[in-house]
């Protein structure tokens, strides 16, 4: 399954394609010292920032798209903007292509309607991300050019202001937060059934009452106090599907407190790579064939998929 040209085809992707460095100075922590008029030190506390990148492969080099923002039919976004770091995934369903629609199409342009809105919204309410979810939905119903499929979606937002995390997720995308080498806090799959997450729907015509559609309201939401030195993983199932999380916790504890970005941008590239090998593994019990075998369905094996990846250690 992994030729030599696979093989080097790969490392080119993983080291080049999703290098993405952090929108803030990724030179740690820091605390500025100003004087007032009786002549004393005030310290102000820096605001916290995000070291990011972003990795990732599609599930076929010859049919998967590589672009920025979109891998397979996974989409990314990753923003900076004064109030707030933005961290996000959508992961196109990929049963759509029998119908003749473009899976990527609808996860992609979810995830531009949300750069899209946080830049001309402003002030922006980051602290509930559900309406920023649906708002971003809203726009794909209301779209001049007919989008059609559908998509699970997660969205991490670090507020500046409050040291933050605000989430929200729909379907089986998901994030870790990893502090001193335990897991502190996570999202929660939504499934319907087994393989068959939450998600956000257009259908095509004369396909309304037999897709399934998820309302963005249905999305569970949650928020989290992050400290200096946290470890922030968002990915899409491909990965989730296959590396267990003992194993991704362990990646991600080797981040923490770092602030250098190629570190960041290495563990990223080391998870997805991870992911990739052990998706195309036939005699692997993946997390996704242990679930299976809970269903009954007798299952052996990684779950081929598109993987993304995005990484992020917090510097206040």
């Amino acid at each position: 399954m992994h030729s030599v040209y696979g093989r080097l085809l790969s490392r080119s992707i993983i080291s080049g394609l999703y290098n993405c460095s952090s929108s803030n100075n990724s030179s740690g922590s820091s605390r500025t010292s100003v004087g007032n008029s009786s002549n004393e030190t005030v310290s102000i506390k820096s605001k916290p920032k995000l070291v990011s990148a972003v990795a990732g492969f599609p599930k076929s080099f010859r049919s998967g798209k590589v672009r920025k923002g979109q891998i397979g039919d996974d989409a990314w976004l990753m923003k900076n903007i004064d109030s707030a770091d933005i961290l996000a995934v959508a992961d196109g369903v990929g049963g759509w292509r029998d119908y003749g629609v473009d899976p990527s199409d609808f996860s992609l342009s979810l995830m531009r309607s949300i750069e899209r809105i946080t830049t001309v919204s402003s002030p922006c309410n980051f602290r509930n991300p559900v309406d920023l979810l649906s708002a971003a939905f809203r726009e794909l119903l209301h779209s001049k050019r007919p989008i059609t499929g559908s998509s699970t979606a997660c969205i991490l937002i670090l507020e500046h202001e409050s040291n933050n995390l605000f989430t929200v997720n729909i379907g089986d995308s998901g994030f870790l937060v990893v502090r001193k080498g335990r897991v502190v806090h996570k999202s929660e799959e939504q499934q319907h059934y087994f393989n068959t997450p939450f998600q956000l729907a257009l259908p095509p015509p004369g396909h309304h009452g037999s897709a399934l559609s998820d309302s963005p309201q249905s999305a569970s939401q949650s928020q989290f106090a992050v400290q200096d030195g946290d470890v922030i993983l968002l990915a899409t199932d491909g990965v989730f599907d296959n590396v267990p999380t003992p194993i991704l916790v362990a990646e991600l504890s080797k981040l923490g407190g770092v602030k250098d970005q190629l570190c960041v941008q290495q563990t990223a590239n080391s998870i997805a790579l991870m992911a990739r090998n052990l998706s195309f593994d036939g005699r692997y019990m993946s997390p996704f064939s242990q679930r299976a075998r809970d269903y009954g369905i007798r299952a052996i094996g990684g779950k081929p998929d598109d993987i993304t990846v995005l990484l992020a250690t917090v510097a206040i």
